[in-house]
Order: structure tokens, then sequence, then C-alpha cells
């Protein structure tokens, strides 16, 4: 069968592309392994009369112009704030509830001289969020070996992004240099004095990153975190009603109704390469399908460890490709609640059920944690976000019951000792809900079912390699133009006619749309030169 493009995976950077193409009037046909759209952004039933978020769990950093571009909203996507940004129980007794109005009165019970310091945290915070903003959806100017010809375009590209960064007071300035060097634990705690509030805001700097948050590069993570909207404000997270397969779910509606083929239950075997061009994929059963370009939506590794010949590639990318970092620590769980928890620090119902729920009191927690993991595979004191979908959506549960998500970190990607995540996925979900249970006692007898993903799950299941939610660790030597290698960090691979449109790519993980934007946008302009 012949298209215009094939785009292999329909994870949502793959359908964002699939739209662009198909809208630019091009034949694009998409092959996904699984028999769901949606990569790691789906709905699923895990238990009887139960839905969740089956991976990705969370929204904010879905970029406006993809909702506006796909008309999500008219394809069935609502999106409701939360009603407290994170809820931090540090005891049976003290807690820290942060969000909209509320945040500079619940750090004072803590410290008046952090309340005091917020504004100005987050006013220099949000200054360079907005440089990230401006770069989501750039394609970032690429190392060429060619000549000065080849090389003029991208040398134009950067002195543009030099000409916006030009424009930061030199306060700025000096701030963007600590955030993509420093760890966040510096940064923090050179801002703050009080513990609860420095947890709060450093675990956006840990998700999906198997580091301490003092590790250094870990400010760049939080900066990651918080560059996202809900309904236009920004900063805020979210949730899509009927979970995050509601997201794209959509997107397929919208691709569809650009005539992009979608073919589910189609894993691919190759990408066929003829003449030193990609030239179309092969699936696991046989079938060819011909294209003159091609996509891929998987992480970096997949491609071109899996399904690309080794002999088409230059060798020293595949070196690069093979040290490419995956592995961010991540254990998810779904668990079917027979009732709410109770937290003994704050009982009953209210705004911070529908929060982020962090059980990790400090950034020393969060330390020992990673250590403790490193030597033994998982931390015995691990770090969990719980969030309870089902307060803000009563489609996911039955009539007086829950659901929860539990990402929960850290955990080795690859157990020491040759140890399998087999043999000991049931010990450490165990651990993660005796962990919660001791912040809201009840928890372990409310749980009626649960379903559970190790890091080796979540590479089986969802192609996460290693378990990294991110499609790569987001380090300064594999971010923007040096993401996934540096030389194609325009979403172009070194084979002519295969492209990347996939988290591995700039601006990174989370569910963006940005990769899939920007990828089609090189496509389109590579297909009309040609």
């Amino acid at each position: 069968m012949n298209s215009d493009v094939v785009i292999i995976g329909a994870g949502h950077n793959g359908l964002v592309c699939a739209f662009y193409l198909a809208a630019a009037g091009l034949k694009v046909t998409v092959l996904e392994r699984r028999n769901i759209v949606g990569g790691a952004a789906v709905t699923e039933e895990f238990h009887p009369g139960f839905r969740n978020s089956t991976a990705s769990y969370t929204v904010s950093l879905l970029q406006p112009k993809v909702i506006r571009d796909m008309d999500l909203h008219a394809h069935g996507l609502k999106i409701v704030e939360r009603k407290a940004a994170n809820f931090l129980p540090l005891n049976g007794r003290d807690y820290l509830l942060v969000g909209e109005g509320r945040t500079k009165a619940e750090v004072a019970k803590f410290s008046a001289r952090d309340s005091d310091a917020l504004d100005s945290y987050h006013r220099r915070l949000e200054a360079l969020a907005d440089v990230l903003r401006d770069l989501v959806l750039v394609t970032p100017p690429n190392v060429v070996a060619e000549g000065w010809l080849a090389a003029l375009p991208e040398m134009l590209k950067s002195a543009a992004i030099g000409s916006k960064l030009s424009k930061l007071d030199m306060t700025l300035r000096r701030d963007l240099l600590a955030i993509f060097t420093r760890s966040a634990g510096e940064l923090l705690d050179g801002w703050f004095e009080s513990y609860p509030i420095k947890a709060v805001y450093g675990f956006d700097a840990v998700v999906g990153n198997y580091a301490s948050p003092y590790t250094p590069g870990t400010g760049y993570v939080l900066l990651h975190h918080v560059f996202g909207e809900v309904n236009g404000k920004r900063g805020a997270w979210g949730h899509a009603i009927g979970g995050m397969g509601a997201i794209t779910q959509a997107m397929a509606k919208a691709a569809h109704a650009k005539g992009v083929d979608i073919r589910l239950d189609v894993p691919v075997r190759e990408v066929l390469i003829e003449d030193g061009r990609a030239v179309g994929a092969t699936t696991e059963s046989g079938e060819t399908f011909r294209a003159r370009a091609v996509v891929s939506n998987l992480n970096p590794k997949l491609l071109f460890e899996k399904l690309v010949d080794r002999a088409a590639l230059p060798q020293d990318f595949v070196e690069r490709i093979a040290a490419y970092r995956c592995g961010s620590a991540t254990f998810r769980m779904n668990v079917a609640l027979s009732q709410l928890p109770r937290f003994s620090c704050l009982p009953g119902d209210g705004d911070h059920m529908t929060a982020g729920i962090i059980m990790a009191p400090s950034l020393a927690y969060m330390e020992r944690a990673y250590n403790d993991a490193r030597v033994h595979g998982w931390s015995k004191e691990p770090i969990i976000e719980m969030l309870i979908p089902s307060t803000l959506d009563d489609s996911l549960a039955p009539k007086g019951a829950h659901v929860a998500s539990l990402f929960c970190q850290h955990v080795a990607p690859t157990l020491p000792g040759g140890r399998s995540w087999d043999e000991h996925r049931d010990e450490v979900a165990d651990l993660m809900i005796a962990t919660v249970d001791k912040f809201a006692p009840g928890f372990k007898a409310s749980v009626l079912g649960r379903q559970v993903f190790s890091p080796l799950d979540l590479e089986r299941t969802f192609g996460l390699v290693g378990g990294d939610i991110m499609h790569g660790a987001l380090t300064l030597d594999q971010l923007f133009s040096a993401r996934p290698v540096l030389g194609h960090g325009n979403y172009r691979a070194p084979v002519k006619g295969l492209y990347m449109c996939g988290a591995g790519t700039h601006p990174g993980g989370g569910v963006t749309g940005a990769p899939g934007h920007n990828s089609a946008r090189e496509i389109l302009r590579d297909l009309k030169k040609r």
C-alpha cells in the first residue's frame, strides 16, 4: 500500500504529526502496535467498573496551539483544573496545601520569610518559563557537517534565538544559566528555609527523573514541569474528563476528519530502506506500507536499535544512540478504592483530595530515596504522588467509589544483581500501598483492585525504554539541538526520508504535542522541496 507518509506509533505526538500532514493535503497512514490509539496517554478499565489514565495521568503541558489547530474541544475534549495544586502531608498532624489564593498563608505556617519570598520566586521562575514557552514550538538550530551554505540557515535560527535571549535582563540571564546547570535542591535552598515548600517545588525536579534533587541539572527538570497551562491559566495542572485517553481519542477524531488512516494491531518489524533512503515500513505480518517519508513516534533507541538496519547508519551515530540515557525510576500503579482516603493530618473530603498528593516530606527524604534505589533497586521509603481523578470526574468509578493514580519513585530501571522486575513487582507494589497507608490509615483496606507497572512493564506495554516516561533523560547533553543526538536535533534521522516526531526530540517528554507539531513542519518543508 502506498501513502505520502507512514507514521510508526499512534501516540499523541504521532497523531498530532499525522493531523498536520493530512491537513496539508498529504495521504497519511499511521501504524500502531497496540489495539488502542494514544501510546502512554490512554484510558482503560483496569478493574471491573473502574477506569483510569493507565500511564500518563495529568495534563498541563499540552500546547494551546495544538488544541486550537486540532479543535480538540469540538472533538470532545474537556479539561478541568484541580481545586488545589498540591497537598503535602508531613506527619499525622502537619501538612502544606498549595494553590491559587492559598499558598502564601499556608507557607507562613512554617516560615514568614518564605511566605514573603514566594512572589519574587514565582515572578522570576515564570520569566524563565516564558523563555521555554518561546522555544517549545521552534525547531532547534541543527549542527551540520556540510559547508557554510548548509550552515547559514541554522546560523540564522541561532541568531533569532539569541536575539530573544538578549532581551532578558542580567538577573534573568544568571537565573537561566543556574537553572540549566545547578540542582533544584541548591536553587530552592537559596530561596527558602522551610522544608515543606522546598519539597513541594522540588518534587517537580525528580518527576520521571532518576536523580537526587541535588543532582546538577535537575533545576531544568523543575522548569520543564512549569511551562504549561490549563484553560489559559499558566502553570496550572488539570484533569481531562474521561482520563488522558480523552485527549488522544479527540486527536484521533481530528486526524480521521482530515483523512488519516490509522491501523491498529499492526506492529512494525523494520523501516524499509532502499538506496540509502527510507521508503516505507514492513510489519511483523509481512505487509509493506510504502511512502515518500517515514516518521517514528518511538523512543530513539527502539527506532535505531530495533527497526533500522545498523549498516544504514553512521557508526558514530550508532554509538551515540547506544549511549542515549533512558530510565526515569518510575513505578506506576492504578488502584480501585471503596472509599476516599482519610489523611491523618487533614481528615475528610475537601480541595486537597483533587490535588497532586505528594508523599515525600523533604528534599532530604527524596535524596535518601534515590540513594536507596541505586543500592537496593527500590526505595524503602519511596516518593509517591497520588491523584484521585474521580473527585473531579465521576465517569471513572462506580458511585461512592474512587480511582487513584500512584506515580511512584525511586526504583531502578534495571535491578542490580541480575534480578528481574517480574520477581519483585508485587513486593514493591505492596510497599507503595503501605507507604500511602502510613499517611492515610485504612487506605490499604480500601483497595479493591490494582494495576501495576514496573519499569519493565512500562517498556513492554508502552515502549518506554527503562520505564522512561520522557523517552530519554532531560539532561543538558540530551536537550534542544542535542536531542536525541547532536546533528539530528531537527527531527531528521541520518537516513534520508526518515524522521522523528516523539518525545525523544525537542522539547522532550510530557503530553505536549510539540514534537509532533514541529516534526510535521519540517517534513512538509522537505517534501515541498522534493
